[in-house]
């Protein structure tokens, strides 16, 4: 019997397929769900499932006879319950008509079962969302410290230039300067020049009178 036609036996006792079929899964969904986190699925007179834990082994390969190592793994077990065990060995009868009688399930059973795999899993979201937050808040810090290095950098760099542009300002003050004692000196100089040139003509005017009274005194 497979999943379909297990459906189609309590489709009947259900109201329908759909319902049948949504019960299987919910029922198969909770037995998985709660072996995987480690719970003990128990239903009385039925059986019951396990998780259980393998140690790393050696094995040897069927196909090669070579010896392999094997790791550390979880496999899922079920073990029947007697009143299941009693019917299939015979020991005991199936009924005619109706169901085969089974207990209600104790405590730490499906439902148990199935409401602590809810709180592990919102535990796991609320822990994994806690991760994540802590990892935000580290990149922002990280962010921040870079933005302020950055701006000690500018600042740096900005006072740098300050200085840089004062050196130019003193640099240029003293060309300046320069330049009007070069032209102050070159205004002095100026006239003194134009006075020696106004003296020139008076010696040459001394001369040809003096060659003019030599002219004179010479016999005739």
């Amino acid at each position: 019997m497979n999943k379909a036609q297990l459906v189609e036996a309590i489709a009947d006792k259900l109201g329908g397929r759909q319902q049948a079929a949504d019960a299987v899964d919910a029922v198969l969904d909770a037995i998985v769900r709660a072996t995987v986190a480690g719970d003990r699925v128990s239903v009385t007179g039925f059986g019951s499932f396990e998780k259980v834990d393998r140690p790393a082994r050696y094995a040897r390969n069927p196909q090669t006879g070579e010896r392999v190592r094997v790791k550390k793994t979880s496999v899922p077990r079920f073990r029947a319950g007697q009143g299941f065990k009693d019917l299939v060995s015979g020991s005991k009868k199936l009924p005619r008509g109706g169901e085969v009688a089974v207990k209600k399930a104790p405590k730490g059973s499906l439902t148990g079962g199935a409401s602590a795999t809810v709180k592990k899993a919102a535990a796991k979201k609320a822990t994994t969302k806690a991760a994540a937050a802590k990892k935000t808040t580290a990149a922002k810090k990280t962010t921040a410290a870079a933005a302020k290095k950055t701006t000690a950098a500018a600042k740096k760099t900005t006072a740098a230039a300050k200085k840089t542009t004062a050196a130019a300002k003193k640099t240029a003050a003293a060309a300046k300067k320069t330049t009007a004692t070069k032209s102050a000196a070159a205004k002095k100089t100026t006239p003194a020049t134009k006075a020696t040139a106004k003296k020139a003509p008076a010696k040459k005017s001394t001369a040809r009178k003096t060659t003019a009274k030599k002219a004179t005194a010479r016999p005739s």
